[in-house]
């Protein structure tokens, strides 16, 4: 039989625990109200993110340039190849903000108001386009004449482009493009152009709403869009030129959880670059996630994708396919006859290619942007 002491003992035991039991509970319960809280936030600012980059709806023809000259790169070739627009590297499409006149009928006329404010002053402008969707009609127009399409400048009335319509194709919805470069030299801030039909060689003006370009009850991918076309001047620099465009959503965002990130991964790398690597001069995988960057909620494409790096030594003698500078090879030379005397030189990329990213940029503008330098191709020593 237990003594009456050891019985204390073992109840006085069991008490500890139990406070113990009761002290960790309380604590795990305020652990798990400050996890809740801290998840919520995190949700907060992933729903609002995604709640802002969905309520951006890319246009089918800005998604189509990001396929083409995406798979361009891929195959490598050059993507201002592909483009008609004199070698621009940046397309940028503006939504229209106009709206009809419901009140009078017929349609004769429509203006369509872009706000190009966003445009870098740092690009030239090699084109500029308005792409309005034209609804095909149930039954085609009963009549031999042909159509033709103007758009002039909304203030001079001066024509800048027109088209034909065959009544022929009416049945058939497509995209109707009409050039307004000349537009940009005489206004930067809002552009408006102004849309009429008429019949063939008269000046009878037409009801656009017969030829299916009314702007009633269109969803967001259907509306008219002016597409921009510039060249930059400068190499462009993704985290500098894109810094100023996202400034005004991050005053809006919760910043602890993309630090967090962003700490992590620089924890995670630092920890795999720590190691001297002892392997040649060679190309590495090194794959970019833009979502894990906190760049998701204005990037729309690509997500991720391979950018690779250089890691290795540079040891005597140096490997011809390494394609080593003179200097590098006389680098090289005194580093292997005197270590402490001169530092070995540096695996580097040598050759490196563009990729495709389409964004949101502070304006809320679908933008295509050909980035060069993002994906390592070669490496050497230098």
């Amino acid at each position: 039989m237990c003594s009456m002491g050891d019985a204390q003992q073992r109840l006085l035991l069991l008490l500890l625990l139990l406070l113990l039991l009761l002290q960790l509970a309380g604590t795990a319960h305020q652990d798990g109200q400050r996890s809740s809280m801290l998840l919520k936030d995190m949700f907060a600012s992933s729903h609002h993110k995604e709640e802002l980059k969905d309520a951006i709806v890319p246009h089918d023809y800005m998604l189509s340039i990001y396929r083409t000259y995406s798979a361009a790169e891929k195959l490598g070739l050059n993507a201002s190849f592909f483009r008609s627009s004199k070698s621009a590297n940046t397309i940028t499409s503006f939504v229209d903000r106009g709206t009809d006149d419901l009140l009078h009928s017929p349609l004769r006329r429509q203006k369509y108001l872009f706000d190009v404010s966003t445009l870098s002053g740092k690009e030239e402008l090699v084109g500029a386009e308005v792409r309005i969707f034209r609804r095909g009609l149930q039954t085609p127009l009963q009549t031999a004449a042909l159509y033709d399409m103007q758009v002039y400048a909304c203030r001079s009335d001066r024509l800048l482009d027109s088209r034909t319509l065959d009544p022929l194709d009416s049945t058939k919805a497509g995209w109707e493009v009409l050039d307004v470069w000349e537009l940009f030299k005489h206004q930067q801030q809002q552009l408006c152009v102004q849309l009429r039909v008429t019949l063939s060689k008269s000046d009878t003006e037409v009801d656009l709403r017969q030829l299916g370009l009314h702007r009633s009850g269109r969803p967001q991918r259907e509306k008219a869009i002016l597409v921009a076309y510039t060249r930059s001047k400068k190499r462009e620099n993704l985290f500098n030129e894109m810094k100023e465009k996202i400034k005004s959503r991050e005053r809006g965002e919760a910043g602890p959880p993309r630090r967090r990130r962003r700490t992590a991964l620089s924890n995670r790398h630092g920890k795999r670059h720590g190691k001297k690597s002892k392997s040649r001069c060679s190309k590495k995988a090194l794959h970019v996630n833009f979502k894990e960057l906190g760049w998701d909620d204005w990037i729309i494409a690509p997500l991720d994708y391979e950018a690779y790096h250089c890691e290795g030594v540079c040891d005597f003698p140096l490997r011809s396919h390494l394609e080593p500078t003179n200097h590098a090879i006389i680098q090289t030379l005194m580093n292997s006859m005197d270590p402490n005397s001169t530092p070995p030189s540096c695996c580097v990329p040598t050759k490196l290619s563009p990729i495709s990213i389409l964004y949101i940029d502070s304006g809320n503008n679908v933008v295509y942007k050909q980035y060069e330098d993002m994906v390592v191709e070669q490496c050497g020593c230098r």
